[in-house]
């Protein structure tokens, strides 16, 4: 592995830095990448300029991303139904580059939208990668508006409309959960699983150490923020969810790869379990960010081991 990217946070865009890795140097990748459902600048992945996107229109201007969305106002355009297709070749320019780097035999766990993960596992089989599994992480809590159909009608003078269509809503139910795929880069064609393991450790899951509850994992993660969690990015995941994931597929000591590193998640988790890790960033905001949680590091893992301390006492 190239020294100037082991075990720190690289300032640009992962395509321009990741041909400079080692070939066949990485153990996992785990990423929660750009969705690209236009949440922020940095998930605008295709060249469409629908009114909708990004606040534009009258109706979203000043309101948060769950309102700047780009969802098209008056029908769909050719240029809104191409925006899927955008996104899946930009995350094979990404992917097929990575691929190469990834040992035979490795994982790799990919955060995305609900919307969108399908494109993102076209894109990976087409760089080469196997999906073996859609894990389910099931979040705490979910952020959930949905504009009631009566209140349109009221607006429009049409009363009795509006009592007719009283309890019906807009827009989607509660987004409880969150895909992420599960990918494998095959093993050497001749060779089977287990002589992929002993020549590079990787391609087994840690299943021992990874029991929730006394029950045996399955694909279904429910790990919400901790009470003393800070939230440094919008998308941000948990921790122990990135922790978990990091434990049941990597050894102590093997490489984790973040190209789309954000708030530092994995870089903390990573180091936390004594694993390394090559990350990139391309917003300097979040890498700044970024860099001053993993030089905290050893600060909140105290603070951390403090409040499960006192917990306990009572």
């Amino acid at each position: 592995m190239n020294e100037n990217f082991l075990n720190t946070i690289t300032l640009g865009d992962c395509v321009d830095y990741i041909p400079n890795l080692e070939n066949e140097s990485v153990h996992l990748l785990l990423s929660d990448i750009p969705y690209g459902i236009s949440l922020d600048d940095w998930d605008v992945l295709h060249g469409n300029t629908n009114s909708a996107l990004l606040g534009s229109s009258p109706a979203q201007q000043g309101k948060s991303g769950f309102k700047r969305r780009g969802k098209p106002i008056n029908g769909w355009s050719q240029s809104d139904r191409n925006i899927g297709l955008e996104y899946q070749e930009w995350c094979q320019k990404w992917s097929s580059l990575v691929y190469e780097k990834m040992k035979p035999g490795s994982f790799a766990f990919i955060f995305g939208a609900r919307r969108t993960i399908h494109r993102v596992i076209n894109a990976f089989e087409d760089s080469g990668f196997l999906l073996k599994d859609t894990l389910a992480w099931k979040k705490g809590s979910a952020h959930h508006r949905a504009q009631r159909v009566s209140i349109v009608m009221e607006r429009r003078g049409l009363t009795e409309e509006a009592q007719r269509w009283e309890g019906w809503r807009l827009g989607n139910l509660a987004p409880i959960w969150e895909p992420i795929a599960w990918f494998m880069k095959p093993y050497t064609i001749g060779g089977t699983i287990t002589d992929n393991i002993l020549e590079h450790e990787v391609g087994a899951m840690n299943t021992g150490e990874c029991h929730i509850n006394n029950a045996s994992p399955t694909n279904l993660l429910e790990f919400p923020f901790k009470r003393n969690e800070g939230r440094l990015h919008e998308a941000q995941k948990p921790i122990e969810l990135i922790k978990y994931l990091i434990k049941l597929s990597t050894r102590e000591g093997q490489i984790v790869l973040d190209p789309f590193m954000g708030s530092g998640t994995t870089a903390a988790a990573a180091l936390s379990l004594n694993r390394q890790f090559v990350g990139f960033e391309s917003s300097k905001e979040h890498w700044v960010n970024a860099i001053e949680r993993i030089k905290s590091g050893d600060a909140e893992e105290k603070a951390e081991r403090k409040t499960a301390k006192q917990e306990a006492l009572f």
